[in-house]
């Protein structure tokens, strides 16, 4: 890991700001990460629509009740007032990724530092897309910041260390999530609607391919000896484990697709029904309203897991292992942006293991189980 240079796009001038913007900071993640940041010593800005709810959300996570806010009502506002005051890291958790992280983002060079917990695969490939630019700007810009990504992508890059380029790799990945009271969210919504409209993903042959949602099915039974379903869907980890591989073959499943034979064959036509834009709006709205219950998380344990063959029949499989997936998701974006605010990183756009290592996942809490 190389130190990275922070400008305010003036030569010679240092930037003053060592400010870390929290975009989205009421929400699950926004929240934890606010209170891990500022354990750390971080400065810490939450950034938001209302004012009284970040006052609630930063004082219960450490915050004094007079810290500085940021009021922003979207991701264009957002990147005016980054641009006008050039914090040194913006962490992105409101959601809708593939619209807001390259607004973001790009507000943030040069010089500055973006992170986000994105995981739809057209999301990951806008912010990737930027990376030329991020060189150029001096700035590093990390999407997938969170189990999501990560949990799959640390794994392939263990089980390809020191070997040749593998033919064929397989992730799966299965969050066990303990749900909060409340209201699912804007954000989340977002990204289920996003997940559906984007169909299935997988690379045959080097080359990104439509796929069907919800194929190839997976009945996983885990280290710790529970077990749950996955099915093929496309995601940032797809494109994390090609990259991260190099193999011409490549499937992603997850947990959080159905695997039902009757709605897998109806996921298809929900996905183009909700690719209309009026309809993907109210789908949005109507599903971030809808009320939902505590519940404990399903399984003790969140399971990144990977299949890596090569051409001449070795397999090699392996399990990253964690507790409650949006606890390691918030550790997982706390442990980026310190890294980045304290100037440990390289300037681009890249995925977490990408940019920092694999030992990222086992810092934020994860266990490597492999092979």
């Amino acid at each position: 890991m190389t130190q990275t240079s922070e400008t305010d796009g003036t030569a010679g001038k240092s930037r003053a700001n060592d400010e870390v913007w929290i975009v989205g900071a009421t929400g699950r993640v926004g929240r934890g990460v606010t209170a891990r940041l500022l354990a750390r010593g971080l400065a810490v800005v939450p950034v938001g629509r209302s004012r009284e709810r970040m006052v609630a959300a930063g004082t219960e996570a450490g915050l004094p009740g007079d810290a500085k806010v940021v009021i922003a009502d979207s991701a264009e506002r957002v990147a005016d007032e980054i641009v006008r005051e050039r914090p040194r890291v913006v962490v992105n958790t409101m959601g809708a990724f593939a619209a807001t992280a390259p607004v973001i983002a790009r507000a943030c060079m040069p010089g500055g530092h973006y992170v986000d917990q994105a995981n739809d695969v057209v999301a990951v490939d806008r912010l990737l897309a930027l990376h030329d630019e991020a060189v150029r700007a001096g700035s590093t810009l990390v999407t997938g910041a969170g189990f999501g990504v990560l949990a799959t992508e640390a794994v392939v890059a263990k089980l390809c260390e020191g070997r040749p380029t593998p033919h064929r790799v397989r992730v799966d990945a299965v969050a066990s999530v303990a749900v909060e009271a409340g209201v699912l969210g804007t954000a989340l919504a977002a990204t289920i609607v996003d997940g559906l409209t984007a169909g299935g993903r997988q690379y045959e042959n080097g080359r990104l391919v439509t796929a069907r949602l919800g194929a190839d099915p997976q009945q996983l039974m885990f280290p710790d000896g529970e077990s749950a379903t996955s099915a093929g869907v496309a995601s940032g980890e797809l494109l994390a484990a090609h990259a991260v591989s190099g193999a011409p073959f490549v499937t992603a499943t997850s947990a959080l697709v159905p695997t039902a034979p009757l709605i897998r064959v109806l996921l298809p036509l929900l996905g183009r029904l909700l690719s209309v834009p009026t309809l993907r709006r109210l789908a949005v709205d109507q599903l971030g309203r809808a009320p939902v219950k505590a519940a404990p998380r399903p399984r003790e344990h969140s399971w990144g897991h990977a299949v890596v063959e090569w051409a001449d029949g070795t397999l090699h499989e392996g399990w990253l292992c964690a507790g409650d997936g949006m606890d390691f998701t918030a550790d997982v974006t706390a442990t980026v942006t310190e890294l980045l605010a304290r100037g440990v990183g390289r300037p681009g756009a890249w995925t977490p293991a990408a940019a920092l290592g694999t030992d990222l996942a086992t810092t934020a809490g994860g266990t490597f189980v492999l092979d």
